[in-house]
């Protein structure tokens, strides 16, 4: 075999990489050390992504983006399933309420919210100034902000093969831009937050940070740091063996699925696929309970999991996500859907964070800040993204803040099943297109109802919420 840099499938891998490390450490450097980028509180992850985006324009680097829409892929994921496996700890849960059930439903519930918008917008163009507009492409707005680019790419492409001419490209860039309003939009109102003295950025740029105790990085009763195997070690293959896991699930599901009904395959296999990092949060917090319970039956004489490598190894793969995430937009996609994507976006973006600022203090008392911040960041780009903003507010995750997004997702798998048959059938016509949106203007209310309601019934446990 060929290990020279004449065989570019031997290094082209690498190379992407070193870009990304080498954008993460020029934006490293360009934050610790010049005054106007620190106070920006601009995340290093977002500003490496922005680097890359720029040179790639420029024509200075050339990015592989199917590469990095690989490593998004999987970097969402195994960061979840990173989070998703640390033990919990006092604090971190919120014992005795509905927290867990109610963030799912304000996460479909928002789906809703932009999915109302997105009609109303596209539905406006197609019977004013752009009869040939596809009708439902509005509901593309939920599935590129709430989703992320795999499931917009996934329904764009079924729109495009329903007569909506470049549809996979609208929905990707859809995507794109509800990324950049996560990051730059989410930016902007931490610092916003910050001068208005109603939040404190936790993010600190001195020599003097607190230094790392034994007790932080290890918790009673765990493996010792270095054994016959390193403690790392043991981290990365749990989270390696529950990915492995999720692909045999999701592999399992999508061939039982195609073997029943090849017509139902092509709607949800694609679905299944992409929600890859839900699936294998679920089965994280699944093997978390089996490895309690053996170590509650004394089978492992010790317990498997280290919550301080856990966030690192998680903090890692959100980075590269970020990164790559952004590094991989192609604006030039938009030809001619200038009009429709602007209003999508800003539209998209505002009612998002109306939305949310309402119902999450309603939810998220103790902690209202770092519930909407991550929420926000999450509904507008991925889940990713709304950890990575989380992180200038509570970078150590102490607030049940992060639990929410893994928990809410693992709901949201139920809440948002309707949504997901809806986003077939109002593309197969104009009554049908109109029909999904009175049911998601009904559905909207039931949810709102169950979270208030919800909220109504714990009024009495004010340490809870």
């Amino acid at each position: 075999m060929d290990y020279s840099a004449a065989n570019p499938g031997v290094w082209n891998f690498i190379i992407q990489l070193g870009m990304i490390a080498g954008a993460v450490l020029i934006s490293e450097l360009l934050t610790s050390k010049v005054k106007l980028f620190r106070g920006l509180r601009m995340p290093i992850g977002v500003m490496a992504g922005f680097i890359i985006l720029i040179l790639k324009s420029v024509g200075v680097v050339n990015v592989n983006t199917d590469l990095m829409e690989i490593l998004v892929y999987h970097s969402i994921a195994l960061g979840f399933i990173a989070m998703s496996l640390r033990t919990t700890k006092e604090g971190q849960e919120e014992k005795g309420s509905l927290t867990g059930p109610k963030s799912g439903a304000i996460i479909v519930s928002t789906y809703l919210v932009q999915g109302i918008v997105g009609l109303i917008i596209s539905l406006g163009l197609a019977y004013t100034i752009k009869p040939d507009f596809f009708k439902a492409a509005g509901l593309l707005l939920p599935m590129g902000f709430g989703q992320g680019p795999g499931q917009a790419s996934n329904v764009g492409n079924t729109y495009e093969q329903l007569g909506f001419v470049n549809g996979q490209s609208f929905g990707l860039a859809v995507a794109a831009a509800g990324y950049i309003c996560a990051c730059v939009v989410g930016v902007i109102m931490i610092n916003v937050l910050a001068k208005k003295g109603k939040i404190i950025s936790k993010r600190v740029f001195t020599s003097d940070d607190p230094k790392i105790s034994v007790g932080d990085f290890q918790d009673n009763n765990e493996i010792p740091v270095s054994d016959s195997v390193d403690k790392l070690s043991v981290q990365v293959a749990l989270i390696l063996g529950v990915y492995f896991l999720t692909y045999l699930t999701m592999w399992g599901l999508t061939s039982g699925i195609s073997a029943i009904s090849e017509g139902l395959a092509k709607t949800v296999n694609s679905l299944i696929w992409g929600f890859n990092f839900i699936i294998a949060s679920v089965i994280a917090l699944l093997i978390k309970l089996l490895l309690k319970k053996a170590n509650q039956k004394k089978i492992f004489r010790r317990q498997q999991q280290n919550n301080y490598l856990l966030s690192r190894i998680s903090g890692f793969f959100f980075d590269i996500m970020i990164v790559a995430g952004i590094a991989s937009i192609e604006i030039e996609k938009l030809s001619g859907l200038w009009l429709p994507f602007i209003l999508l976006a800003v539209a998209g973006g505002v009612a998002t964070w109306l939305y949310l600022a309402f119902i999450c203090k309603k939810v998220y008392k103790n902690y209202f800040y770092e519930g909407l911040i991550s929420m926000y960041g999450m509904l507008t780009g991925t889940i990713s993204s709304g950890v990575l903003l989380l992180r200038e507010l509570d970078p150590e995750f102490k607030t049940p803040a992060s639990n929410n997004l893994v928990l809410g997702s693992s709901y949201g798998i139920v809440f948002g099943a309707p949504m997901l048959i809806l986003v077939g059938l109002a593309a197969q016509s104009t009554i049908m297109c109109f029909a999904t949106l009175g049911i998601i203007i009904v559905y909207f209310a039931l949810l709102l109802l169950f979270i208030l309601k919800a909220k109504r019934k714990n009024k009495s446990h004010k340490d809870d919420e």
